[in-house]
């Protein structure tokens, strides 16, 4: 594989209920993670951008949480319906997301 033009790391930290951090698995991780898949697979992205689960990204808070490298921009509370614009937007147009972007005291 060559290398890719963005690697997007989502979090699906999990932590056992009533944890005081919270969990981004608690706020639906789990279906985001499936549907960054499915986009990817719909949109042939595999070739020219890496998609990565991954454990805790630090403001659990604040999740789910998805980080793109190199830009070095995370987004907070994102859900499914956000993953196309994070795509077209972020992936494909060299844009952030400023609305889903992590509040500056979290990242």
């Amino acid at each position: 594989m060559p290398k890719p033009k963005k690697h997007i790391l989502v979090c699906v930290q999990g932590r056992p209920p009533g944890h005081p951090r919270g969990s981004c698995q608690e706020k639906g991780c789990n279906a985001l993670w499936q549907a960054f898949q499915q986009e990817f697979q719909q949109r042939n992205l595999w070739a020219e951008y890496l998609l990565t689960n991954t454990g805790c990204l630090g403001p659990c808070q604040a999740g789910p949480n998805v980080l793109i490298y190199p830009d070095n921009v995370m987004y907070s509370g994102v859900t499914v319906a956000d993953i196309p614009e994070l795509i077209e937007q972020h992936l494909q147009k060299d844009t952030p997301v400023e609305r889903l972007k992590a509040p500056a005291g979290v990242w």
